[in-house]
């Protein structure tokens, strides 16, 4: 290819611009505004905030900074049905309410015991795929001080209100198949009173933290 004379340095200096435009976008993997990424980017964000002023706000302050993010960000209705499975159409819809409510309870309570201090831990996106049943899966990591590394997956999935999580998976286990397993045998064992019962006990215990 010719170069016209004076055109070498300009061109020269645009081929290299445009690389490093290409690869600081390959590098970052920032997840477009309004996309399930992004829901998972701000409820990070969210639990950061927590752990680095955990100490000043204590469990309660802690519970209610998270509470609005993980209503934000999951679909807390669709996560309790599912741990229950065919159990859920068993119950009455009073024990349907009760159980969401107290589900409800334990899924931020626990969030405000588990995310309480920081000491240079961050996240970072991965990938975004898509997944059957119009699901999509949000890979993300948690970098410890030590350098560590905990992987977080998240499965969305759209609903009226956006994007909403209904499971993770850290370090591929998942979230939603333990607690299945657990209220399952639960309520199969011990009836509904006793489920609810091991729920309140939990939701106490995370506000000694």
């Amino acid at each position: 290819m010719r170069i016209l004379p004076g055109t070498k340095s300009v061109s020269h200096f645009c081929m290299v611009a445009v690389m490093l435009l290409v690869a600081s976008m390959s590098w970052a993997q920032k997840p477009e505004p309004g996309d399930p990424g992004q829901v998972v980017q701000r409820f990070h964000e969210s639990l950061l905030e927590a752990m680095r002023e955990g100490s000043r706000l204590g469990y309660r302050g802690r519970l209610e900074l998270l509470a609005s993010a993980v209503e934000r960000s999951h679909d807390l209705d669709f996560i309790a049905r599912t741990s229950l499975g065919s159990h859920w159409t068993k119950l009455d819809p009073e024990q349907q309410r009760v159980f969401t409510d107290t589900f409800r309870q334990l899924s931020i309570s626990s969030y405000a015991e588990w995310f309480k201090s920081h000491e240079g831990e961050r996240f970072e996106f991965v990938e975004q795929q898509p997944m059957p049943r119009e699901q999509v899966l949000v890979r993300s990591r948690l970098i410890q001080a030590k350098g560590e590394v905990v992987r977080f997956d998240y499965v969305l999935r759209q609903t009226k209100d956006g994007w909403r999580i209904i499971n993770i998976l850290a370090d591929g286990v998942s979230d939603l198949a333990l607690k299945r397993v657990e209220y399952r045998a639960i309520l199969e064992r011990d009836g509904f009173p006793a489920l609810v019962d091991m729920l309140k006990k939990k939701i106490a215990s995370a506000e000694q933290s």
